[in-house]
C-alpha cells in the first residue's frame, strides 16, 4: 500500500480480551497462562521455546477429547502475579522493566535457560508473594 495522502478511520480494539481456539487434547485452567504453539492453536503455557505466551486464562477450558479448534478459549491480556523461580532463576526486583521467561503456566524465571524457554513478558514488578507480568 502507499502513504496516505489524507485522513484515515483506523479501527481499534478496545478490549483486552482474545478467544484462541485451542489445539486438540489442550487444557487450560483459569489464571494460567496461555501459549499459542507452532500449531496456531492455543495450549498451556510451558517451556517450549517455540510458543509465543499471549495471556491469562479468564475460565477453564477443556479440549482434550477435541480437534484442533472444537473448543475456543478466552484470553486476558494484561498485568497478573505469578510464581517466582527458584535459585538462580530467581526474578528480583532488579528486573522491572525486563523480559521474564516461562517454566510452566504459573511460575516465571529470569533466564531463558539457554533460550529453551520461551518469553511470558516483561517484568511489572516483584513482590513477597511473586512476580507480577505484564503480557501485551
Amino acid at each position: 500500500m502507499a502513504a496516505l495522502s489524507a485522513a484515515r478511520n483506523t479501527p481499534e480494539s478496545l478490549g483486552h480480551v482474545r478467544d484462541i481456539p485451542l489445539a486438540a487434547g489442550a487444557r487450560v485452567y483459569a489464571g494460567g497462562m496461555v501459549q499459542v504453539a507452532a500449531s496456531n492453536y492455543g495450549v498451556a503455557a510451558g517451556a517450549v521455546a517455540a510458543n509465543v505466551t499471549i495471556g491469562r486464562a479468564e475460565d477453564t477450558f477443556d479440549n482434550t477429547g477435541g480437534i484442533n479448534g472444537a473448543v475456543t478459549a478466552r484470553v486476558r491480556r494484561g498485568i497478573f502475579r505469578y510464581a517466582n523461580s527458584a535459585s538462580g532463576d530467581l526474578i528480583t526486583r532488579s528486573m522491572i522493566g525486563k523480559p521474564c521467561y516461562v517454566v510452566d503456566d504459573q511460575t516465571v524465571a529470569a533466564t531463558s535457560n539457554s533460550n529453551a524457554r520461551p518469553q511470558a513478558g516483561i517484568v511489572f514488578d516483584v513482590d513477597t508473594v511473586g512476580v507480577w507480568v505484564q503480557f501485551n
